[in-house]
């Protein structure tokens, strides 16, 4: 397998972009309103300004100070707990990594404090393989690392064409784990074990079945698939962290998200640069251009399209490069502000 090498995660980046502004002491504070303690609370279900937050004291559902909410499953916080197993969430705790989607005008959190992302295909339906290096690249722009799993691998009649797809990924060292979800989960369990993940994937990948095959008590909803339109449709509507062991979610067992399913992933919030380094096969080949400006199109002298000449980069993964490229230009232009 190939070492893979990634960017240093830029804190002030993200502190400044997606935290809430309101701070708070890591002393235990009082809330006047209720008298209550403040205490050390992980995020493990988002749904619109609510959240439910695993504390000490048990699950609390909680919501946030003002109108604008910037959290995610998956983020260390402290809250103030009332009455009625609620609570307030005073202020967010340093993060790790923030996996998120950006189109021109909006953005979505979408999980925090991640080791590894999960992304989910299957050899039915069909899955896009530029969904596939989306998802990497927003992981590789945080450190997280990407774990690829081709789920359904017992429908053997589409199995050799799903591994194609997965080639080029398999190639850069990206681990690709295929199971069937229907037929048990144990080994993947074990190597989940650890580790502090979530599930992603377009709808029908069958993530909502994994993770019941992982942890039955989460009954996670499932449906059919629609063959009609040779998509999934959406069962999960918000992201929920599951603890592996099935006990209280805590940072000291491994856990994963599962999150609703999705057809776009957007990456208006990186810039060109950080895009091309997110691909990790241009890595060695950055800075080596004729041009300092070289925009890897025409450009004589230009090393990524003399590698993508004599192989060394996969004309399926420029193609992804230059496809969601393009759309970040577009985005910055209808949106000055990013």
């Amino acid at each position: 397998k190939t070492k893979r090498t990634s960017p240093p995660i830029s804190t002030s980046t993200t502190t400044n972009f997606s935290e809430p502004q309101h701070s708070v002491s890591p002393n235990k504070q009082r809330n006047k309103a209720t008298g209550g303690e403040a205490i050390d609370g992980l995020i493990i279900a988002a749904f619109g300004r609510h959240y439910e937050v695993a504390t000490a004291a048990g699950r609390l559902r909680c919501y946030t100070r003002g109108k604008k909410s910037s959290f995610a499953c998956g983020d260390h916080v402290r809250v103030t707990p009332g009455g009625d197993d609620q609570g307030v969430i005073d202020a967010l705790k340093p993060r790790r990594s923030l996996l998120r989607r950006s189109d021109a005008f909006r953005e979505k959190l979408i999980a925090a404090n991640l080791s590894h992302i999960l992304i989910v295909v299957a050899t039915e339906p069909g899955f896009s393989d530029l969904l596939v290096s989306r998802c990497i690249a927003a992981a590789e722009s945080q450190d997280i690392t990407p774990i690829i799993i081709l789920n359904k691998a017992d429908l053997v009649d589409r199995l050799a064409f799903s591994r194609a797809q997965l080639a080029p990924f398999r190639a850069l060292g990206y681990e690709v784990i295929e199971a069937s979800a229907l037929h048990g989960a144990a080994g993947l369990l074990e190597r989940l074990s650890s580790l502090h993940a979530i599930f992603v994937g377009q709808s029908g990948m069958g993530k909502s079945t994994l993770i019941n095959a992982l942890i039955p008590e989460a009954n996670a909803a499932t449906r059919e698939i629609s063959a009609a339109l040779d998509s999934g449709k959406h069962t999960t509507t918000f992201a929920r962290l599951y603890a592996l062991d099935g006990q209280m979610p805590d940072d000291a067992r491994g856990w994963i998200i599962d999150s609703p399913g999705l057809q776009v992933f957007g990456l208006a919030h990186l810039g060109p640069d950080e895009l091309a380094e997110c691909f990790i096969e241009f890595r060695p080949l950055l800075g080596r251009c004729r041009f300092r400006d070289c925009r890897h199109e025409e450009e004589p002298g230009c090393a990524l399209l003399e590698a993508l000449a004599d192989g060394r980069v996969h004309p399926r993964r420029f193609e992804h490069y230059r496809s969601i490229r393009a759309e970040i230009a577009e985005a910055k232009r209808l949106n000055p502000g990013w």
